[in-house]
């Protein structure tokens, strides 16, 4: 696998967003916003990547494409279409976006996400975001996410089957399913599980941690990786079966010393196991 992380420095040219990846040690990065961005200089970013040995993990596409509202939703759309064409011209392993709600929040809860109108919804709206793009080289993603499909492995592959298209792919982010304690005291477990699943379609995932706090109710916090519960030598030792391209990006970080932390935690973990990032 390949480790990345959020950076923090300057990455506004092809040359400076290489020195930011190779000051952390890291073969992954995710692209930087490149969306505006004339053909000239994308070429010059995945020429630079190229050279100095670094995959694009992923391109996102964040935007709610199942929006109730239809301007928002035509608006997130036409942003998952065009972040795909720019994940293909790039090669990134992916274009990840969540699937969106049902609700005015984009990523947040909604009674309706998970009816079944929502998950077909979901399922129309993927296949239409392939469709109009055809990519070649990369492939459309959905995160988990603890309040809307696929919130699991086995909605993932329900998923899988019903969108039915072979540029849909798998992005697993696992501490976004942890919601119960029972999940967070066997999270190996369900990693394991999620892997056995589906492992030859994941592409990409996330590195975070998460935290169970002791008063009611039930209260589950992000943490940097090394500081949380997150059983990262389960999740290590599955991800090392996969493609050895295959990236975990360390995200949602406040200052570039989290990052140092986390990649030294997950560095730690990997020598442990005798695995390369």
């Amino acid at each position: 696998m390949r480790l990345g992380s959020q950076l923090f420095g300057d990455t506004s040219t092809p040359e400076s967003w290489v020195n930011e990846v190779r000051k952390g040690g890291y073969r992954s990065a995710v692209c930087p916003d490149l969306t505006d961005a004339p053909e000239d200089v994308v070429r010059a970013y995945v020429r630079a990547a190229e050279a100095s040995d670094i995959t694009i993990s992923e391109v996102g596409a964040w935007s709610n494409p199942i929006s109730p509202d239809e301007a928002v939703r035509q608006e997130a759309l036409d942003r998952c279409k065009r972040q795909l064409a720019l994940a293909d011209t790039v090669g990134a392993r992916c274009c990840v976006n969540i699937a969106g709600s049902r609700g005015e929040q984009w990523d947040g809860p909604h009674p309706d996400n998970f009816t079944d109108d929502t998950f077909a919804l979901i399922v129309d709206t993927v296949r239409e975001i392939i469709d109009a793009v055809s990519p070649k080289r990369t492939f459309f993603a959905l995160e988990t996410m603890p309040w809307i499909f696929p919130d699991s492995a086995d909605t993932y592959v329900a998923l899988l089957k019903a969108i039915d298209r072979r540029a849909f792919a798998v992005h697993f982010d696992p501490v976004n399913i942890i919601s119960s304690p029972r999940t967070f005291y066997r999270n190996g477990d369900m990693i394991r599980d999620f892997f056995a699943k589906l492992g030859p379609h994941i592409r990409n995932c996330h590195a975070k941690d998460i935290k169970l706090a002791g008063k009611l109710t039930v209260h589950l916090d992000e943490v940097v990786p090394g500081r949380g519960g997150l059983d990262y030598r389960t999740f290590l030792r599955e991800l090392n079966k996969l493609d050895p391209d295959t990236s975990l990006i360390v995200e949602h970080l406040h200052a570039p010393e989290e990052g140092e932390e986390a990649a030294r935690y997950i560095r730690s973990v990997a020598r442990e196991l005798d695995i390369s990032l």
